[in-house]
């Protein structure tokens, strides 16, 4: 690409999308390309957002036959440098060519064919959405968005431009969820009454109050900021622990309920809560430095049924003594899933005074298998190939989220929010509608 048109794609690539306004049209069309995949042709993958799961994603790509890696995007240089350590060197994989701060540079190529976007959550709509309009293909880490609004423009604009775009829930490409799953809607379990989620996480304890301080070296604080609100540097904020502040995340409600609310939608086959209400604060560390609640639980009303959130950081036993699982409570019987396997408990019923009797016979413990966030990286590349939708497809990956982010709007305004799950807006109370999209900060816009 000329010079000339790189600065004209960076200028026209910052947008701003206000809260509760329409988004603006933007057509991307000077470096939009579709190149279509033969099955012999490699695919050439750029990685913006080099941590933690960026570094798992990246490195299962590469296991996947015919796959490059063709860009490295991080505002951490240190970050950078630790995927080609990590990730690259091990698998013999020739370091690209560009190493970069900025994702818009890695939209640029035009031998790109799709990108990773494991960035802090924050960031994940725009990479995406400006990722789609310049015609490449998307694997994006849960949670999808930070708003229920960002979502549905995702959604949009991947529909829009044909795009494939995955989000990392890879749950939905391991084989005893598929099989828990359709036991639930086999009937087997007979009418579900109650669905029931929660993550208790042990290993996280108390984050220690830390003074705001300088940008390390190698940073590009302003850039990691993105559309988030201007804020000093304070090491809390930043790698990991981002997860933990309203402005960046939803606390444990998204990064676990992505997960285990998605399992919930998939078997009882349905796509948003007609209301949430929810309960829980700073509990276990009053006086820490997170702002989301460390101790949650969420009730949400469907059709028929209720479904309970619940979690905690720094305990690890959850219901059914385990640390997260979603459970299934039929009338003949309670399914019990998560990332070790699946079973079936017998429910009861006393038909006489002396005692009670079994009304199924149950299922003992089905373990797990296989590698699926391997499974769940190969189906993103297959469909790439084929331009079938996804296993976690985005607006699977969207409706997922609406559930998690009523549960913090209910959350942090204290009361019962309604939901109306067609138009996708919450009804009669316009101070939580309001949250149904964030403002973003200059320069930055959400373009569809």
């Amino acid at each position: 690409m000329r010079m000339k048109a790189r600065r004209k794609f960076l200028k026209q690539s910052i947008g701003l999308g206000a809260a509760g306004t329409a988004f603006l049209a933007r057509p991307m069309t000077a470096i939009a390309h579709s190149r279509v995949l033969g099955a012999n042709d490699r695919i050439r993958v750029g990685l913006i957002g080099c941590g933690g799961m960026g570094r798992t994603d990246l490195r299962d790509s590469l296991k996947v036959k015919g796959t490059e890696c063709v860009a490295l995007c991080d505002v951490d240089e240190s970050q950078i440098a630790k995927t080609t350590r990590d990730v690259l060197e091990p698998a013999s994989a020739a370091a690209p060519a560009l190493k970069t701060s900025d994702f818009r540079r890695v939209l640029e190529l035009t031998e790109l064919d799709a990108v990773i976007v494991a960035t802090p959550d924050h960031w994940h709509a725009l990479p995406t959405v400006m990722a789609c309009q310049a015609g490449k293909d998307v694997y994006v880490e849960k949670p999808l968005s930070v708003c229920i609004g960002e979502g549905r423009v995702m959604v949009d604009v991947a529909r829009k431009h044909d795009r494939v775009v995955q989000m990392g829930t890879q749950q939905r490409s391991a084989v005893h969820y598929s099989d828990a799953v359709e036991y639930v809607k086999s009937g087997k379990l007979g009418r579900v009454r109650l669905v029931r989620a929660w993550a208790y996480l042990d290993w996280k304890g108390e984050t220690p109050v830390m003074p705001d301080g300088p940008v390390p070296a190698g940073v590009d604080y302003d850039m990691w900021l993105g559309p988030a609100r201007k804020r000093p540097f304070n090491p809390n904020r930043f790698h990991f622990t981002f997860r933990w502040y309203w402005d960046y995340s939803g606390g444990l409600m998204t990064d676990w309920g992505a997960h285990m609310i998605d399992i919930a939608n998939w078997a009882m086959g349905i796509k948003a809560p007609e209301s949430a209400v929810s309960i829980g604060g700073k509990f276990g560390y009053p006086n820490d430095a997170m702002e989301t609640p460390d101790t949650q639980q969420v009730m949400w009303s469907f059709p028929g049924f209720s479904m309970i959130w619940e979690h905690a950081l720094g305990v690890g036993r959850g219901p059914e003594a385990r640390e997260h699982g979603v459970q299934f409570h039929g009338e003949q019987g309670v399914l019990v899933v998560d990332r070790h396997g699946w079973e079936v408990f017998p429910e009861t019923d006393r038909i006489d005074k002396p005692g009670r009797v079994y009304k199924s016979a149950g299922v003992p413990r089905r373990p797990s298998s296989g590698d699926f966030h391997l499974l769940h990286v190969q189906n993103f590349f297959d469909c790439m190939r084929s331009r079938k939708r996804p296993n976690s497809d985005v607006e699977i990956g969207h409706n997922s989220m609406i559930a998690c982010h009523l549960g913090n709007i209910a959350q942090r305004l204290g009361r019962q929010v309604k939901w109306d799950v067609d138009k996708e807006r919450i009804v009669g109370d316009k101070d939580a509608q309001s949250h149904v999209m964030r403002e973003y900060r200059a320069p930055w816009k959400l373009v569809s």
